[in-house]
């Protein structure tokens, strides 16, 4: 995955919509599904817990359906993306105590693992303005450049490929 500048203000507006959308949806379809089960099928004790239960499962495999479909419409693009990277992120997140080991013996691998995680919180943390630790990430990009230059390792998040993550 090779990060991309996206538009902050369209990425915010489409993911509201996309937000507000599927919980409308599954709100209407939770109540509409359920409805209709216990119209078909009615509880003579007047408890319709699972009908209500079976309608809320229905309507979040629906909703999910939807989102998967609709992945690749234009309008889906930015929050798509940020989807994608929050996925790659976590997956370095769980190996980074290795990672980071790694990267501080000199390896180059780990070194551009780094890279990549701390350019994409970044981005992430921009785009969600969730800007209370980026002085705490500053830090740790400081310490990897040096480790970097140390090791003579030219750092470039374009150079990630996640089959780097396979060694740790």
């Amino acid at each position: 995955m090779k990060l991309k500048d996206i538009d902050k203000g369209r990425y915010r507006r489409h993911l509201n919509r996309v937000f507000i959308g599927s919980a409308l949806a599954l709100a209407v379809l939770s109540l509409g599904i359920s409805q209709l089960l216990i119209a078909f099928f009615p509880d003579a004790d007047g408890n319709h817990f699972h009908w209500n239960l079976l309608g809320v499962v229905f309507a979040a495999l629906l909703v999910g359906a939807g989102l998967s479909r609709s992945r690749r419409h234009p309008f889906m693009t930015e929050v798509v993306y940020v989807w994608e990277l929050k996925q790659r992120l976590n997956k370095i997140s769980r190996k980074r105590r290795q990672i980071e080991a790694a990267a501080k013996e000199g390896d180059a691998t780990a070194m551009q693992v780094l890279q990549f995680c701390y350019a994409g919180s970044r981005q992430l943390w921009q785009l969600d303005d969730n800007t209370i630790v980026m002085d705490e990430l500053s830090a740790k990009e400081t310490e990897l450049n040096n480790l970097a230059e140390e090791h003579g390792v030219t750092l470039d998040t374009d150079a990630y490929d996640e089959a780097m993550l396979d060694r740790f």
